[in-house]
């Protein structure tokens, strides 16, 4: 659960089954809290000698928590979309697409949507996680934009020291207007003395993508960053944290694959 995205009602809740004081505490001081907490749970780990084990359990809550929304929201859309007006399945049908084809390919559609976000955002918490662990200190961070005025801010997804580091699980965008504005991230994080540091797990398949990709190489290099993909990105995460996250997914993989068979 990423603290931050909580409202601070829902913050406030969180805190307070923790055991965490609440009142006229603002919303930053109770996410600091709430680091603090882990932190203390962590370093007790440590102590003991089962901080893996610890971290394995997170991940595979966390697993679970994102499998659960992520069915529940698959659940829902598809209920909304029984009431949809299907009046361009008629395009569909003129190209060759049956009407029970269109509709296989609506529902795979609107899942794919949900299933790139929800993929996405677990990555980037499993890999922050493995940081954290390693790092009392980093975090995510919000700095201001010094080079314009759109966006406001650019998002660290983890500042580890001097690192600022950038998860992706896969970037498969292909146009342009993202490599200038991932340039002028990337000046921005300079100007606060930062190292610029791209970390996608996932290499995009098609050209155009792919170009795209390689510019933003190109990019970091030339402010002295460094740019990781593929099994690269899980080497350096392995080599930063000390911990095999590509590992500990693939055991969660093979039980999910374990209790599916069972259920079949």
């Amino acid at each position: 659960m990423k603290v931050e995205r909580l409202n601070k009602k829902e913050l406030n809740a969180y805190c307070e089954s923790l055991g965490i004081e609440t009142k006229k505490k603002k919303k930053q001081e109770l996410v600091q809290a709430v680091y603090e907490y882990e932190r203390a749970i962590i370093d007790e780990a440590i102590a003991s000698g089962t901080c893996l084990k610890l971290l394995k359990t997170k991940i595979g809550k966390l697993a679970d928590e994102y499998a659960q929304n992520l069915d529940e929201k698959i659940t829902a859309r598809k209920e909304e979309m029984k009431a949809d007006d299907n009046s361009h399945y008629l395009i569909y049908r003129v190209l060759g697409i049956s009407n029970e084809e269109g509709i296989l390919i609506d529902e795979y559609q609107n899942t794919g949507r949900f299933l790139y976000k929800y993929a996405g955002s677990f990555l980037e918490e499993a890999a922050s996680m493995c940081l954290f662990f390693a790092n009392s200190k980093g975090g995510k961070v919000l700095v201001k934009n010094t080079q314009g005025t759109k966006p406001k801010t650019f998002e660290i997804d983890f500042l580890n020291g001097n690192d600022a580091v950038e998860i992706k699980w896969r970037d498969a965008t292909t146009d342009g207007d993202h490599i200038t504005k991932e340039h002028t991230r990337v000046k921005v994080i300079q100007s606060y003395g930062y190292k610029p540091i791209r970390v996608m797990f996932y290499y995009p398949q098609r050209e155009q993508a792919i170009k795209i990709q390689e510019t933003l190489k190109t990019i970091y290099s030339g402010v002295g960053g460094e740019y990781y993909s593929g099994d690269d990105a899980w080497a350096y995460l392995l080599k930063v944290s000390g911990y095999n996250l590509k590992q500990i997914l693939t055991e969660i993989a093979e039980r999910r694959d374990r209790e599916d068979n069972n259920d079949k």
